[in-house]
Parts: C-alpha cells; structure tokens; sequence
C-alpha cells in the first residue's frame, strides 16, 4: 500500500521518488467516463517554499502547491508574474498553542489561563499576515464559516477583549497570585515543527509569553518526528496548526477536544463537554445546533483547552493556461481531484 497505492480516483499512481517527485496518470476507469481531462500529474516536491516560489515565476511549474502562497509571498508573485491567477481563501485551519497539562506548570488551570489571556492576536496576525487573516474561536468565523460566534460575542471571552494590555494585566496578576514575577520566570522549551510558518508563529508569540514571565527557548523539530512527539506528549508548550476537513463541528470538536480524540494533543478531556458535543451532534434544527456549538466554544475557550490564536488565509496561484480549477473557501484538503482542471495550449 504504501509503495504503490491503489484508489478508485480520477488519477492512477504511476511513481514516488522521495524529495524528488509524485506521478499520476489518468484512470481509463474513473466513474465518471469524460473524466479527468487531464493525460497526467507531475508533483514537483520543492521543500523550500522561496524556490519554489521562483520556479512558478519562471514558468516551471503550471501551479503552486494549495494555499501554500503566504501573504507576503503573494506580493511578490503578483509583481513578478503579473499574468498569474491567484485566489486568497480561508483554509479552514487554525494557528493554536499547545501545551502539556501533565506537567508543571501547565498542570495549573490558573497558569494556561494567563496563556490565553496573554496572546496578542492582532498584533501576530499584523506581523505574519499583514492583517489578513482572522481572529475567530474554534470553528472557522463567518462569512466563511457558517458555524463560527459573531465578534460582539466572542470579544467577551477570556483574551479576545481588543485591549491587550487590559488582558495581560489580568494574566500578570494571575501569575503573581502563583508565585511568579519578573524575578522569578519560567523556562521553557517551545516546541515548533522545523517549517517556515511554525518557526515564525513560535517566535512570535515566544516573545509574547514574556509579558507574563515566561521565557522560551525554540525547541525546533523535524517534521518525521513532530506528530509522534505530539502524540507522546513530549513537550512542554508549542504552536500547532489545527485542521478541519469540512467545516462542520462534528469533524472540528471530536478529534480535537473529544476524551481521547487522536488529535487531541493538549488531552483536553471533560465529560460534561463530551455530552454537549453529543447534543449539539444530534440536534437537527440548524439554528438550535448552532447556538449548542456556541456554548461548547465559551467553555473550550474559558478553559483554555486548546488556544486559538488565528484561523489562517493563504493562497494557490496558476498560470492562465489551467483552467476549470475551484478553490475552497473552507477546507484545505477538498477541491483537488483535479477531475475538471485543463489545459488551455
């Protein structure tokens, strides 16, 4: 299975050469009978995103990897390669800090509160989105997410008044009620997987843990051994990107925060949340499942399970000659079949 995978997909595996390159070519087979318009795939893996990048630019490549172009990148394909088709979409994943809460200090719920309380959610999206991508709560916010708390609602939650310096205020005291201050601080390892996106995010809020008297160390990771540490709990704080298929709560809350969902790093478990995610899953009518998942979201949030510090835009960019391509407003994994996408030469 894993040297030569066997689907029932538009495409047929063809070859895997590691860091080099995937192929797949058309399956004669394919349920639908005029599908895939395509003859083939070719998957350059470029593990630099800057050269890969460069080589879109120059023509080398048809398209860039999905929602892989960051804000500041954009720009620069757009001044570069003018022609390019580029879409910015919500990706339905979200920027979280992670930490164990088997182990001191974070074994104290008062101690990961003040973490909550301590984030500057604008200030990082400024600095590493430019302020374009969102400031939400568990699921995707609107208008992309159907799902997601309006702002009048989620601003009252513990770290998302705008007045950051009121929130830290309140962390500090927390932390001062514990014992700490500036001359007693905590050090720590920040544990971020070895990629451009995750190395910037733990800088950046590795800085903002300071104002509450914790200092870190990068703990730099490769990405081979990055989830089997999650998964171990071998870490003490870090930033992790959380993911959602569709954007839908059931597939959000379960992994993520469910008594033992495979995802669930930080193991986050209470019971009482267990059966509201139940409910809300067996509620029928839209609007009351939507104010259920409302009132799961106030909980995860005041109990800091899982922080979230932003939900992330980026984009996929082609050159005019692809066509029949449709990119996702909320999903990073749905959309690419590459069933419709041809060819115009």
């Amino acid at each position: 299975m894993r040297q030569h995978p066997i689907g029932t997909g538009p495409f047929k595996f063809v070859e895997f050469k590691p860091n080099e390159s995937i192929k797949v070519a058309r399956n004669p087979d394919y349920w639908k009978h005029d599908r895939p318009y395509l003859d083939g795939i070719e998957y350059t893996i470029v593990p630099n995103r800057s050269t890969a990048v460069l080589g879109f630019v120059a023509g080398k490549f048809d398209m860039t990897w999905p929602y892989n172009i960051t804000i500041p990148l954009l720009k620069d394909v757009q001044g570069q390669s003018p022609q390019a088709i580029c879409e910015l979409r919500t990706t339905n994943s979200r920027g979280t800090l992670i930490f164990n809460r088997d182990i001191a200090p974070f074994d104290n719920p008062d101690v990961r509160r003040a973490l909550a309380m301590a984030l500057d959610r604008k200030g990082y999206i400024d600095i590493l989105a430019q302020s374009q991508a969102k400031i939400g709560g568990v699921m995707l916010p609107p208008p992309d997410g159907i799902w997601g708390m309006p702002p009048d609602i989620l601003k009252t939650l513990p770290g998302y008044d705008p007045d950051v310096e009121k929130n830290r205020a309140e962390a500090r005291k927390i932390m001062q009620a514990l014992g700490y201050g500036p001359d007693r601080r905590i050090n720590v390892k920040f544990a971020t997987r070895n990629i451009g996106i995750y190395r910037d995010a733990a800088t950046v809020l590795s800085d903002q843990l300071r104002e509450i008297y914790i200092d870190s160390e990068l703990d730099v990771i490769e990405t081979a051994n990055w989830f089997s540490k999650l998964a171990r709990k071998d870490y003490q704080v870090g930033f992790e990107f959380m993911g959602g298929a569709v954007d839908d709560p059931d597939a959000i809350f379960y992994q993520n925060y469910g008594c033992g969902g495979e995802l669930n790093y930080t193991g986050y478990c209470k019971p009482e949340v267990d059966r509201m995610l139940d409910e809300q899953s067996k509620e029928i009518d839209q609007e009351r499942r939507r104010n259920l998942v409302w009132e799961i979201e106030k909980k995860l949030l005041g109990d800091a399970a899982r922080p979230i510090i932003h939900h992330t835009r980026a984009a996929t960019c082609w050159q005019p000659k692809v066509k029949g391509l449709t990119t996702m407003a909320n999903s990073v994994y749905n959309g690419w079949r590459m069933e419709d996408v041809w060819l115009d030469q």
